[in-house]
């Protein structure tokens, strides 16, 4: 297939951008039998299978690439020429062009750059992942497909299905109606955050497990002054913090985050909550921030929080977790996985990293912030003069089919999923994501550990059943103990549970593109607060959070207050 270029007059460039259309072409195409295009493209064998049915003829469609910086490949393979690009030929019939290839896809980054810059000049492939902001400006300038329609003919029922369960997903793409976007689905369950402890020093010190804030405090205070390492110094911390202060919320990691903390005193930092009024208001500047702050100030100033936590990232503070100074940390479901948490096992084999729910400071329940839209940050777009608008979800198809289908082979998914190493499904042009895949893995596995019986597990979950069972039978790597405190019995999907079971989440209210005063000024009020917290924690008046409301409101957040709610009466 051809790539068609729209035409397009750049009004304003900058990072908002602004596109007139001058003219287009028409998008009914004619397909390769002369009917007109309706949206099903070129026949297919199989008329009666309209989601995984293979072109009677190859077709091409053109995408762009925006990749991470840790894809990496076998020799003799690239991004145009793998195992993802031959099952695409062999079973759809389709070859997928990549116009460009850019690594990077951090916001603000390489690929969000050089997509401005496609947009900007019309150079826009058949298919192609946009960001919301991006997606906006191509329904503004009406560049996009409806893919209203074709997604109910086409997206299989697993797709759909996942589809179902990203937050808020397919309305954040729909514009008058119109479905000009397919998000690529993310779980917003598994970035709630969780109290992660040393249960080897709780049963050290003889410690209750923490039912309250007050008891949270009281761990922290006995994990710094108790000794808990036994080496007779007083060289251990309570909570571990990083300068970043917050984790997912600005996608600056999850291990030393503040989020669960705040959520104890029922506060709820960068995230809009509604009032007792229905209106939206930001939780960063209210009230029930200050209790949380005020008894953040007195853990550093008795030595519980590394004195050096403003000047250290993750991987600084991560360094005292892995030598087994660190006695708490809030953070997600995944972080023994990651260097932080298994590194501590590594160097002390009787080291236990634990996960319990976030608790609160009064007799009401802690709920935890997660998400308003559960969705990655990517969506998908189709030209609106691309030929085959339908090939989309026949690939999306063929990766939901192959990566979580249930009667997938363990070859087949294995083979299209990692390999020596490589993480083949990185390679696909347009994954998608199953939202609550974590939580059934989990589930999964403790019946199989508890029936000793694997037999109905996928791929994924008997790998993970593996590792499991290799905990109970004490004979266990340190991989094997880091998966396991996720979705072992105990694990942290055993959490997230939890607070599904108990309706404990709180998703964001607001969900919609950025809006002006948020784009122009948003990013001056996130600096404004992570100063004014980093400043009360180490020693500042309390009476520094009210001069920052006032400030927030004054130097923009009272007009993002108004657009956001004007937002919200509209949906």
């Amino acid at each position: 297939m051809k790539k068609r270029k729209s035409k397009v007059v750049l009004v304003s460039v900058l990072l908002s951008l602004s596109l007139v259309i001058t003219g287009c072409i028409n998008s009914k195409s004619n397909d390769t039998t002369g009917k007109v295009n309706d949206g099903g493209g070129t026949s297919v064998e199989d008329p009666n299978d309209p989601y995984l049915g293979k072109y009677l003829e190859t077709i091409e469609v053109s995408t762009v690439r925006i990749i991470g910086d840790n894809v990496k490949f076998a020799d003799g393979e690239d991004m145009d020429n793998n195992q993802w690009t031959r099952t695409l030929m062999e079973r759809l019939g389709i070859k997928v062009k990549n116009d460009w290839i850019v690594k990077g896809e951090q916001p603000g980054g390489p690929g969000e750059q050089k997509m401005n810059v496609s947009i900007a000049s019309g150079d826009l492939p058949d298919i192609f992942p946009v960001n919301a902001t991006q997606l906006k400006q191509l329904s503004d300038a009406d560049q996009l497909m409806d893919l209203t329609k074709l997604y109910e003919k086409y997206a299989s029922p697993l797709v759909k299905d996942m589809m179902g369960k990203a937050t808020n997903g397919l309305a954040s793409a729909t514009f008058d109606g119109k479905m000009l976007g397919i998000p690529r689905p993310s779980s917003t369950i598994d970035g709630a955050s969780m109290l992660w402890i040393r249960k080897d020093w709780l049963t050290k010190l003889g410690l209750p497990e923490p039912k309250t804030m007050e008891d949270v405090l009281k761990i922290s205070d006995a994990f710094t002054n108790d000794d808990p390492d036994g080496n007779g110094q007083k060289d251990t911390y309570g909570l571990a913090l990083t300068k970043n202060l917050y984790g997912s919320t600005f996608k600056n990691g999850d291990f030393g985050t503040l989020e669960g903390f705040f959520n104890g005193y029922h506060a709820f930092p960068q995230q809009w909550v509604k009032d007792d009024k229905g209106d939206l208001v930001f939780g960063s500047i209210q009230p029930e921030m200050k209790d949380a702050l005020i008894e953040l100030q007195k853990m550093y100033k008795d030595g519980q929080i590394d004195r050096e936590f403003g000047v250290k990232d993750e991987a600084k503070e991560g360094e005292l977790s892995a030598a087994g100074k660190i006695g708490m940390t809030y953070g997600q479901m995944w972080i023994t996985l990651s260097d932080w948490l298994k590194n501590t096992k590594n160097n002390d084999p009787n080291a236990e990293w634990q996960a319990y729910p976030i608790v609160s400071n009064d007799n009401q329940p802690a709920t935890t912030q997660i998400s308003g839209i559960g969705v990655d940050r990517f969506y998908y777009v189709v030209n609106k003069d691309a030929k085959n608008p339908e090939a989309l979800f026949k690939m999306m198809n063929l990766f939901a089919e192959l990566q979580f289908g249930p009667n997938t082979s363990a070859e087949d998914w294995q083979k299209h999923s990692k390999v020596d190493g490589f993480e083949i499904w990185t390679y696909f042009p347009f994954p998608v994501g199953q939202p609550d895949k974590n939580l059934n893995i989990h589930q999964n596995v403790v019946a199989a550990l508890d029936s000793k019986d694997a037999s109905k597990l996928n791929p994924e979950e008997t790998d993970a059943y593996k590792k499991s069972a290799a905990m109970e039978s004490g004979n266990f790597t340190v991989d094997d103990w880091s998966y396991d405190k996720v979705f072992g019995r105990t694990g942290s999907q055993a959490v997230i549970k939890t607070y599904v079971d108990g309706n404990l989440l709180k998703p964001g209210e607001f969900y919609g593109v950025s809006t002006p005063t948020m784009s122009e000024k948003f990013e001056t009020l996130r600096k404004m607060e992570l100063e004014m917290v980093t400043k009360i924690i180490l020693g500042e008046s309390i009476g520094e959070f009210d001069k920052f409301v006032e400030n927030w409101k004054k130097l923009g957040g009272d007009d993002i207050t108004k657009e956001v709610n004007e937002w919200n009466d509209s949906k």
